[in-house]
């Protein structure tokens, strides 16, 4: 088992977040003791943002940190820990809500879905993401 880092460079399909996770200098955090919870939107989540958006985040890092640690909750919190939270929200390490719906799948802030739970690191859990969220404001 590696960290979530690792973890997410081994599976291939968060090359773009992986990216974004290095420019931002997230890196020795996500690295760090956690545990963590990282909602983790694929590269084709990314490519789902309108076209330069991600060129543009990578250019203005403390947007891009946000977005980032949107994306972040601390603590380790499973799949079944997150169907017991329909229409509450979490904390994340951004300082922001995020809203949780549980109707017809997880959603998170009602537009994106998590296709899949529980991959499990040393220092927390990946949830994977078909899109990526935007902190409020």
């Amino acid at each position: 088992m590696h960290d979530i880092v690792d973890t997410a460079v081994a599976a291939g399909s968060f090359k773009t977040l992986a990216a974004a996770v290095t420019a931002a200098g997230l890196v020795p955090t996500l690295k760090g003791a956690g545990p963590f919870t990282v909602f983790a939107p694929t590269d084709d989540a990314f490519a789902k943002l309108p076209a330069g958006t991600v060129e543009a985040l990578l250019k203005d890092i403390p947007k891009l940190t946000a977005i980032l640690t949107y994306h972040v909750v601390a603590g380790k919190v499973m799949a079944a820990d997150v169907v017991t939270m329909d229409g509450k929200s979490a904390k994340t390490v951004n300082g922001a809500e995020v809203k949780i719906s549980t109707t017809g799948g997880v959603k998170l802030n009602g537009t994106a879905n998590v296709v899949k739970t529980d991959i499990e690191c040393t220092n927390g859990v990946i949830h994977v993401l078909d899109a990526v969220i935007l902190p409020p404001g």
